[in-house]
């Protein structure tokens, strides 16, 4: 809801402050003989003074937009000031790329970049606060309570409910991934949600980078469990079929096999990006219906509808960690279980 009201007053406030000023500052001086005034002639159609005109009535009327900088990236970080338009920017530092070869890399630090590693410190330090406060209270009355308790149960219905049941045998050691995997992005969706935040899992290269640590370990994971046995997850070769067959079917099934593979962190990549940015677009949409109609009459109902989809957005962030997390340990299973 506070998202809601500051998108809402923060965009309203600032295109009508400008265009109040503009308009005190373009009213004309009185005029002593108006018998004897020249009327000047009118600018010439491409000129100068009508490019410049148009250039400074367009920069007047330009609203703020504070809903897309949550999901789109930068080399700056936005932050609210008194100053119209109450929106100011904090530049990032800029790296000199690295050359390697004839490549460029440029690893100067972004918007996400800096959420990313915020959201990566806030689960570590909540993490590590409720482990140790969970030791002390077992300690002292043989139980957890507080932020400890919350923490403790999420961990262990991700440990008992998604991990174990779906890796299969010996998936213990697969927790500390999943619950890695759980947390950050439940704090980069997060992040997403708080006035001037920026939604790192709206960007697909965060997505697909997760995605391809995962596939990683899919593909590991397969490997440690199967041996040799796992090029039969690549190379279709089934023994039941007649030799003519068989030879026809590994030539037409072992590509479907490879391709196979690919579509599992494809699927992890748009399904994550996707949700987290579907909720900021709905959300522009709607606060752009009092300006869109011109009328704060109906502006309660946007501002309503807006603070509806917010707190639905906050279930989401918990929603596809959860999927994605879900996911993940299916895919270790079912690499994992397929030579039984």
């Amino acid at each position: 809801m506070l998202r809601s009201l500051v998108c809402a007053l923060v965009v309203a406030l600032s295109p009508a402050l400008a265009a109040a000023q503009d308009s005190l500052a373009t009213i004309p001086a009185p005029v002593a003989a108006p018998a004897q005034v020249e009327q000047p002639s009118p600018a010439p159609v491409g000129s100068a003074a009508a490019a410049a005109g148009e250039s400074e009535h367009a920069d007047v009327a330009a609203p703020v937009d504070i809903i897309t900088p949550h999901i789109t990236d930068g080399s700056h970080l936005e932050y609210p000031c008194l100053t119209a338009p109450y929106v100011c920017e904090l530049n990032l530092p800029h790296w000199e790329p690295v050359h390697i070869g004839g490549l460029a890399l440029d690893l100067s630090p972004t918007k996400h970049v800096v959420f990313m590693l915020l959201a990566a410190s806030i689960a570590m330090i909540v993490l590590v606060f409720a482990g140790q406060s969970s030791k002390a209270h077992h300690r002292m009355i043989g139980r957890p309570r507080g932020i400890a308790a919350a923490m403790e149960a999420m961990a262990l219905y991700l440990r008992n409910e998604v991990v174990l049941p779906n890796v299969g045998h010996h998936g213990e050691k697969f927790v500390p991934f999943a619950l890695t995997l759980f947390f950050f992005i439940l704090m980069c969706n997060l992040l997403g949600l708080i006035p001037f935040g920026s939604t790192a899992t709206g960007n697909i290269s965060v997505t697909l980078t997760l995605a391809i640590i995962t596939f990683f370990v899919v593909e590991i994971a397969g490997m440690r469990a199967q041996g040799v046995g796992y090029l039969s997850t690549i190379f279709y070769w089934n023994k039941d079929l007649p030799p003519v067959m068989r030879v026809i079917m590994f030539f037409v099934m072992s590509p479907v096999e490879a391709l196979g593979k690919l579509t599992k962190p494809f699927a992890l990549t748009i399904r994550l990006f996707a949700n987290m940015t579907a909720g900021h677009i709905v959300l522009l949409a709607l606060i752009g219906l009092i300006f869109t109609f011109k009328s704060w009459a109906i502006a309660g109902v946007p501002v309503l509808m807006a603070t509806a989809i917010s707190v639905l957005e906050l279930f989401v962030s918990f929603l596809q960690a959860f999927i994605f997390t879900l996911l993940a340990c299916v895919f270790i299973g079912q690499i994992r279980e397929s030579h039984h």
